[in-house]
């Protein structure tokens, strides 16, 4: 179980990242953010309860980072869908 947990994380960090190189999807997409956060969480959380430090490290940055994309995403597709509730 563990195993498929951990190639089900990876393919929703990797897929994405395919998809921007082959031009099918734009890295400020939010899919592609939330795609990364579920992928870098689950990783994430993996790695916790295996001890393996470093790369919780490596998936805990990649999960806030994500993070932060997805609400930048998000803010900017409000923005589009609300012009002048942009400065409130």
């Amino acid at each position: 179980m563990g195993q498929l947990i951990q190639v089900a994380g990876s393919l929703c960090v990797l897929v994405p990242f395919v998809l921007v190189q082959l031009d099918r999807l734009r890295p400020e997409a939010r899919l592609y953010a939330v795609l990364n956060l579920v992928g870098s969480s689950v990783l994430a959380v993996d790695a916790a309860r295996s001890h393996q430090w470093g790369f919780l490290l490596l998936e805990g940055v990649w999960a806030v980072v994500s993070l932060r994309s997805l609400r930048r995403a998000t803010a900017a597709r409000a923005v589009e869908a609300d012009p002048d509730n942009a400065e409130r």
